[in-house]
């Protein structure tokens, strides 16, 4: 430690604790700043806190009055910013940010395998290829504890505190680190009961003339998308069913109730099986790519350079199968 270094130290051990209380009380203040903001009201804020809805309110007041400015308007739809708010809501979660690595920093995470980790994937993908990987994981590291959220919907990293997303299509935000694990098919698949009612397409054109099943409220949803002579285009079905979980287009699929196009992996086993059968083979897109993704950080905790280093080269070898 050098001289410049003791000083400071020194120097800072002569502030009264109520100057640190002061700063913990700012510290909070802008934790539930952030929470109302990102939930979009003070109620729905004070859920995910779980705090009473006064207490989150007076801290919100507390807050502007000590800045002497308006930072959130109360409207019939939630809340508004203002341009006051604004720019301290993106000071606020730099700070917190800050805050976060440097006790993280502190607690050893950066130097040591222990602590918590938030891994999120698709549902099928992620029962059928990484769970069985993370459970192995676990075992070879005690010292971590993870959460991992299955979802046909893509989570914000920084809105839901994820460290390692599984990503599966083209990636949107060039800001976060990708790993390429591999690639999956987009499939076109039916019953054969469904084929023998209503015919076996021979052209994406054909499929103007048959019932389909379309699932919506997620971005992994592969596209009615084919290929001829290298161009793309686009031929829906009838749309017969809409649902909005994977899981259940594939069921009515297998009832016989339309054409569905899932993601290579998801019907593997009933493609096997012959209780599906794959259609249009030859006009299909290009296959999508899989990805692992986190956000940048300098340094990246060891906990996650480890998780990474552990899932890559086994999910690689899953999806080349």
């Amino acid at each position: 430690m050098t001289s410049t270094t003791i000083g400071v130290s020194c120097h800072l051990w002569r502030f009264p604790l109520t100057f640190w209380k002061d700063w913990m009380d700012r510290f909070e203040a802008m934790s539930i700043l952030l929470a109302v903001v990102e939930a979009g009201s003070l109620s729905a804020g004070a859920r995910r806190l779980g705090a009473p809805l006064a207490t989150v309110s007076r801290k919100v007041a507390d807050l502007e009055k000590h800045l002497g400015a308006r930072l959130v308007l109360r409207t019939r739809r939630g809340l508004a910013m203002t341009e006051e708010g604004r720019a301290f809501v993106a000071a606020s979660r730099r700070i917190l940010e800050e805050l976060d690595v440097a006790e993280r920093q502190a607690s050893g995470e950066y130097r040591a395998l222990r602590g918590g980790l938030h891994v999120t994937a698709p549902i099928a993908f992620g029962e059928r290829h990484l769970l069985p990987i993370v459970m192995e994981f676990l075992k070879e590291h005690p010292d971590i504890n993870l959460r991992l959220t299955l979802a046909d919907r893509q989570l914000s990293l920084a809105d839901e505190h994820v460290d390692v997303a599984l990503r599966i299509g083209h990636l949107t935000d060039s800001a976060l680190i990708a790993t390429r694990l591999g690639t999956v098919r987009r499939v076109l698949c039916a019953s054969p009961d469904y084929l023998a009612r209503k015919g076996v397409p021979d052209q994406p054109d054909d499929l103007a003339q048959h019932d389909g099943i379309s699932f919506q409220g997620f971005a992994t949803a592969p596209e009615w998308r084919y290929r001829r002579d290298g161009v793309a285009f686009s031929i829906e079905p009838r749309a017969k069913l809409s649902v909005n979980t994977t899981q259940a287009a594939i069921q009515a699929a297998l009832a016989g109730i339309g054409i569905v196009r899932v993601l290579s992996y998801q019907i593997s086993d009933h493609l096997r099986s012959g209780a599906l059968q794959e259609l249009l083979t030859e006009f299909a897109p290009e296959p999508l790519p899989v990805n692992v993704i986190h956000a940048p950080a300098d340094p990246l905790p060891l906990k996650v350079r480890c998780f990474l280093d552990w899932i890559a080269p086994r999910l690689r070898a899953q999806i080349a199968c």
